[in-house]
């Protein structure tokens, strides 16, 4: 599981989150099987959902991110709760392209620089909050700093990061957010900005063992911090038997009745989990009959 920690200046005027997602985008890699930087992408992009449904007050809130870029991996989706679990998938799990100008895993390229990101806010109410912006980078990080501060007009600083080892296993992973209350003075802002300046990659620290306890302080160190609060966050998919009949019953009694005259079992694979779940032409005809 993850380790999602939380402090607040003590004026109350910013806030940051920290999460160690180590196991989290393990887990993305063993399910999705995907290459190194998509493991990079994909998980920066989960990194990113959790620290952000972790920020939703109800508890049935969820938050869907989507990035729709122009590069090989294609679309990107994490799914996050108001604890911070998460699930993702990606359309192209397996890209090989050079490392970037920095020696790095280039997520920007795999994804794309040019496309759109969506952040998808479902609190419960008749219908979801829907924000698209254009890509910055396509770095991820970036993208969401910039959806806070042209969507919500947040200033936020975020970053997140993902080390894959050469067997593809994951090294590290994880990230953190900075967020001003409307009331931040200027001074709160400089002591921030110096704290990020002396500050190496989320993803280094992490790897040498640095708590995200200890990340919070850096990140609002000469604040005086204090704890808010902390969750375990997990890769968890919700996925059932139950979900997958309704959407076969939404695609209409002739076009179920079409597929069940073919007399042979189908399979529905999971997009988020890759659970399989096969279904007869018998239980076909009776989903069918129900409508």
């Amino acid at each position: 599981m993850g380790k999602l920690y939380r402090v607040i200046t003590a004026d109350g005027s910013a806030f940051a989150s920290v999460l160690d997602a180590k196991d989290i985008v393990s887990e993305i890699e063993r399910i999705h099987k995907t290459s190194a930087v998509v493991t990079a992408g994909l998980g920066r992009l989960t990194i990113g959902a959790s620290l952000m449904g972790y920020m939703l007050k109800g508890q049935n809130d969820s938050i869907t991110l989507r990035i729709d870029g122009d590069g090989l991996t294609g679309q990107l989706v994490a799914v996050s709760d108001s604890m911070g679990n998460v699930k993702s998938y990606v359309n192209n799990p397996v890209v090989e392209i050079p490392l970037n100008a920095q020696g790095k895993l280039d997520v920007g390229g795999a994804v794309g620089h040019n496309g759109t990101l969506s952040v998808v806010k479902d609190l419960g109410l008749k219908e979801p909050y829907v924000g698209v912006i254009p890509l910055v980078s396509g770095e991820i990080a970036e993208d969401i700093a910039n959806y806070y501060a042209t969507s919500e007009q947040i200033p936020t600083v975020c970053s997140l990061g993902v080390l894959v080892n050469p067997d593809l296993s994951v090294k590290s992973a994880g990230g953190f957010l900075v967020q001003l209350l409307p009331f931040a003075d200027e001074k709160c802002i400089d002591i921030i900005e110096k704290n990020l300046n002396k500050m190496r990659p989320v993803s280094a620290m992490l790897a040498d063992g640095t708590t995200p306890e200890e990340i919070a302080d850096m990140l609002l160190d000469g604040l005086n911090p204090e704890p808010l609060d902390q969750s375990a966050p997990v890769y968890k998919c919700d996925c059932s038997r139950e979900r997958t009949e309704r959407v076969l019953i939404s695609l209409g009694k002739s076009e179920l009745d079409s597929i069940a005259d073919d007399n042979k079992d189908i399979s529905i694979n999971c997009h988020f989990c890759g659970k399989e779940y096969i279904f007869t032409p018998e239980e076909l005809r009776k989903l069918a009959g129900g409508q």
